[in-house]
């Protein structure tokens, strides 16, 4: 017996401009991917459940008040060249850059959408700051 090979997707959170989405659903069409929006209050979930993988279940909802100023792309089985394609035809298509990307690994597919917005930020901030430093040399 064959296992389905896992689709190709892109889940967007945090995106307010409806436009931009639209733009963005349709060079992901256009790729043959799969593209999901994210409602505000997903980050409590875990980025398997998220994009519907067997074994993860829904996490309870306890509102904390988290909010997450910025854009976020998580790329689910789309890496290496294919990666480097979806990418140059966003950017083609003249979509507004998107600080925050993520790829998925088994690693971070036991994370809360929450727990990876929070550690793209810190790796921004990081990236950042030494871009400021080898500047001032």
């Amino acid at each position: 017996m064959q296992m389905k090979k896992a689709e190709e997707t892109v889940l967007l959170y945090s995106f307010i401009d409806e436009q931009k989405v639209q733009r963005i659903e349709q060079v992901l069409a256009k790729q043959k991917i799969k593209c999901k929006v994210l409602a505000d209050e997903m980050y409590r979930q875990k980025i398997g459940y998220l994009l519907e993988i067997p074994g993860f279940t829904e996490m309870p909802i306890k509102e904390d008040g988290f909010v997450f100023p910025q854009e976020v792309m998580i790329f689910y089985n789309i890496k290496g060249k294919r990666l480097d394609q979806v990418l140059l035809a966003l950017k083609n298509a003249d979509i507004v850059h998107v600080k925050f990307k993520a790829v998925v690994t088994p690693f971070n597919m036991l994370w809360t959408l929450r727990r990876l917005c929070e550690t793209l930020q810190r790796e921004h901030a990081a990236t950042v700051n030494k871009e400021d430093i080898s500047d001032e040399k």
